[in-house]
């Protein structure tokens, strides 16, 4: 018998048949007795090995297909703010965040665009909801891809930090991935000058100008919870000047007042990111949701710059709830113009 190497992971007899046993049951279409009598084990044992590979993450359940009460929302949505493409998700009960329910709903999005093979770049930003998705996301072989993070790394680790993100990606896929090996932020202006000359940091920002995907999460400038205090990114003295200036949302380092605006502050200056502008005319997909982010959600849907969103049905209601607040975006005050989409809307899978 051949001895395994010693680099070779140790494989847990117990996880791989609780594996089979959660193949049978879900994609076989096997009952648990039917299951039971296919191992060789007790029923009973079935039902724990199918409940182990569930907890383990073995399982990853897609449902396709419109969802009662979510599908005149999406219609709103896309029709108020200009968007190409939405998806509503219930939330999984009022005690639950909705970022398992966004995380799933942005992990199908994304495995479809992976199978419709359409993009050959597929740019990347950072935040729980999209490390949710990227947790989700089933192995699929994709080894002609290329992801690109779209922003610099945050100081703390976190599973949202996007330099994790995409190479959780680039495993589950086979892809290549590229990365921006500088802070979010640099210290000053000509710090970040510097850094952005970096060859292997300009061949990384050139690289997400080619993406014709990108998926990015929002971030909400008020709250216990916002992402970039907590990743200590930005201090809290900056927050209270951002609030000060107006900022209501953050999408990629760029910070946005009600109307859709870019507000005034030297964190633009610092800020190590694809700006917005350069996604202009692709497709663009916000993962967000949350009671505490439909101000920093309206924010960014006013600047234009999205294409597409998922999110969950509570703020789905509240984001209706209101006029549009946006105003023509024109002038040197904006993030970005209002576009046309040319490639063809998402499919609705997923």
């Amino acid at each position: 018998m051949e001895t395994p190497s010693p680099m070779t992971p140790e494989i847990d007899p117990e996880d791989a048949l609780a594996t089979r046993a959660a193949w049978l049951y879900y994609a076989g279409g096997l009952t648990q007795s039917q299951v039971a009598a296919a191992l060789g084990v007790a029923p009973a044992k079935a039902h724990r090995l199918v409940a182990r590979a569930s907890r383990a993450g073995a399982v990853r359940v897609f449902v396709e297909g419109p969802i009662a009460g979510c599908m005149p929302l999406e219609r709103h949505l896309m029709r108020e703010f200009d968007l190409r493409f939405c998806r509503v998700v219930p939330t999984l009960g009022p005690s639950d965040p909705p970022l398992r329910a966004l995380g799933l709903a942005a992990a199908g999005m994304l495995l479809n665009e992976l199978e419709n093979n359409r993009h050959r770049v597929i740019g990347v930003g950072h935040g729980r909801t999209l490390a949710a998705a990227v947790d989700h996301l089933p192995r699929f072989p994709r080894p002609d891809l290329r992801f690109v993070s779209l922003l610099g790394g945050v100081p703390r680790q976190m599973s949202a930090n996007p330099f994790d993100m995409i190479h959780r990606l680039a495993e589950k896929t086979g892809a290549e991935a590229y990365l921006l090996p500088v802070p979010f932020f640099a210290n000053t202006a000509e710090d970040r000058a510097v850094l952005l000359a970096q060859r292997g940091v300009a061949e990384a920002m050139a690289m997400a100008r080619e993406a014709t995907l990108f998926l990015v999460g929002v971030g909400e400038v008020s709250g216990a919870e916002t992402f970039l205090p907590q990743a200590g990114v930005v201090s809290e003295e900056e927050a209270e000047t951002l609030r000060g200036a107006g900022a209501v949302g953050e999408v990629l380092g760029c910070y946005l007042d009600a109307a859709g605006r870019r507000v005034k502050t030297d964190l633009h200056d610092r800020v190590i990111a694809l700006p917005l502008e350069a996604m202009a005319g692709r497709e663009v997909v916000a993962v967000a949701g949350g009671l505490a982010k439909v101000a920093a959600l309206r924010a960014v849907l006013a600047s234009r710059i999205l294409s597409g969103l998922i999110t969950d049905e509570p703020t789905a209601r509240r984001l209706l709830d209101h006029p549009d607040p946006r105003r023509p975006t024109t002038g040197s005050g904006t993030c970005t113009k209002k576009h046309k989409i040319s490639q063809p809307p998402f499919s609705q899978a997923g």
